[in-house]
């Protein structure tokens, strides 16, 4: 069966999957060390609320039939055992059903945990990981030799990542056709890196070819994934390369790490490891393969539908499981960076000489003098979210009072998502949150006072929290 038999990918194959399942560990860890101040019993949006509201059919998962934080923590903690195992070569070590088994258990728990996650789990790369993971369930393990369909839907799937992204960015922001968007993104961007300072102060010229390189990876590579060999995996080098530069310049979760990953796909590793001889492959996998491929061609035709579209979605699930979805980042790009500052106070009035202490997060920035930190491939959600918070307090509003709630209780859970928490002995007696413009120092600033950052008060982000009007809530 040459037509769907791919033995020159083996070892492609094996970095992929090994890969997705660390990116599969990183997953479910973060969600088992941040779920309870997020979703849980007490959480900012609990999920026995949301599972209340929202029926099984359209968010399918194991919490519907029964939550607590304990059993939460299970289910998270169980996905990141599994994924442990897988990269440590156990799907290799097992019979192939038994390790299509293991893949698909991985991809029905991190499903369960996304779709009760709601605004935390809002993020194009949870919907990636489970489309890339979904796919892996069909791409074998060590008896068969890879199959050239999966092989090619995995190649679908990094076109759509790119190719989506490409085309928001020529449709939406005019900087992106004009070569400037790079001007203010390494600035403005969700959660600047260790290296974002250096790469804000390139050269505008820099900037523009940056822009450019962009705009060629994303609108033009795509299509050489399918190419025939060698020019195939040099397009994935191209995305592997272009992915690189992005985990560099900043912080985005896993999705440059996952597409890095889905590249892989493309790349011919038999100049380097040869074809190795495999099993027979069984007739019950090449029907499964050919049938979630048929799958895959129908339920693509609402993303390309969506591509073609002049109002293009970013970012879009067309169904409950998050199959084929459609992709795409930094349709607009933000000239200015506002940050919300959240302070308490032990005094109880507003006497107008109150001493206000500040709450410094892990990763958004907060300190002007701390340089921002790699984070990236872990997710710190609050962290993220607190990003769109200053672009929009209506976003913010299902949580954000209940969040400066917690902070007046000391909330345990809460408190080990931050950094800093200035009243380790007791909860303060009030809470407030101000809104700040960040800019990155220049070369000069930088040097006269050590500073990463330079900040100015805008104004209140909104009115003062006290623990006694909380208390009488």
């Amino acid at each position: 069966m040459e037509w769907f038999e791919a033995p020159e990918y083996w070892l492609s194959r094996l970095v992929l999957q090994r890969a997705l399942a660390a990116v599969y560990l990183v997953a479910f860890v973060s969600a088992a060390l941040q779920f309870r101040a997020l979703i849980g019993e007490r959480g900012l949006t609990p999920v026995p609320d949301f599972v209340r509201r929202v029926p099984f059919r359209h968010s399918p998962s194991l919490f519907h039939l029964h939550y607590s934080d304990r059993f939460f923590a299970a289910v998270a903690w169980l996905g990141a055992a599994l994924s442990a195992a897988v990269l440590l070569g156990a799907a290799d070590r097992v019979p192939l059903a038994v390790s299509m088994v293991m893949w698909a258990l991985l991809w029905a728990l991190y499903l369960s945990i996304v779709n009760v996650g709601q605004t935390w789990y809002a993020f194009g790369w949870e919907s990636l990981l489970l489309e890339a993971g979904f796919l892996a369930v069909f791409l074998g393990n060590a008896e068969v030799a890879p199959p050239m369909p999966v092989l090619l839907l995995m190649r679908w799937l990094v076109f759509r990542v790119e190719f989506g992204a490409g085309l928001i960015k020529w449709r939406g922001d005019r900087c992106w056709r004009e070569l400037t968007c790079l001007y203010y993104h390494h600035e403005t961007q969700p959660m600047p890196g260790p290296l974002s300072w250096f790469f804000h102060h390139l050269p505008k010229p820099v900037h523009r070819v940056e822009a450019a390189a962009n705009h060629v990876t994303q609108l033009v590579v795509p299509f050489l994934l399918f190419a025939p060999q060698p020019v195939a995996s040099v397009a994935a080098l191209a995305v592997i390369v272009t992915q690189l530069w992005l985990v560099a310049s900043g912080n985005f979760s896993w999705l440059n790490w996952i597409t890095i990953v889905l590249a892989l796909s493309a790349l011919d590793s038999s100049p380097l490891a040869g074809a190795p001889a495999h099993d027979r492959v069984p007739p019950w996998f090449v029907a499964a393969v050919l049938g979630v491929t048929a799958l895959v061609v129908v339920l693509s035709y609402w993303p390309v539908r969506n591509l073609l579209s002049p109002r293009q979605q970013m970012n879009r699930s067309f169904n409950p499981l998050h199959l084929v979805n459609t992709y795409g980042a930094f349709g607009s790009v933000t000239r200015l960076r506002h940050e919300v500052v959240i302070e308490g106070t032990d005094e109880e009035r507003d006497t107008g000489d109150a001493q206000w202490r500040e709450y410094e997060f892990r990763g958004k920035p907060g300190d002007v003098r701390r340089l921002p930190r790699q984070y990236a491939p872990y997710h710190l959600r609050l962290d993220w979210l607190m990003w769109f918070a200053a672009l929009s307090p209506s976003y913010a509003a299902p949580w954000f009072t209940r969040l400066l709630e917690r902070l007046l209780e000391n909330d345990p859970a809460t408190l080990r998502l931050l950094r800093v928490n200035p009243f380790p002995a007791a909860p303060p007696a009030r809470v407030r949150a101000l809104l700040y413009r960040y800019r990155f120092t220049t070369r000069r600033e930088r040097r006269e006072t050590g500073a990463w950052w330079h900040r100015e008060l805008v104004g209140p982000y909104g009115p003062p929290v006290s623990r006694r009007a909380a208390d009488a809530r």
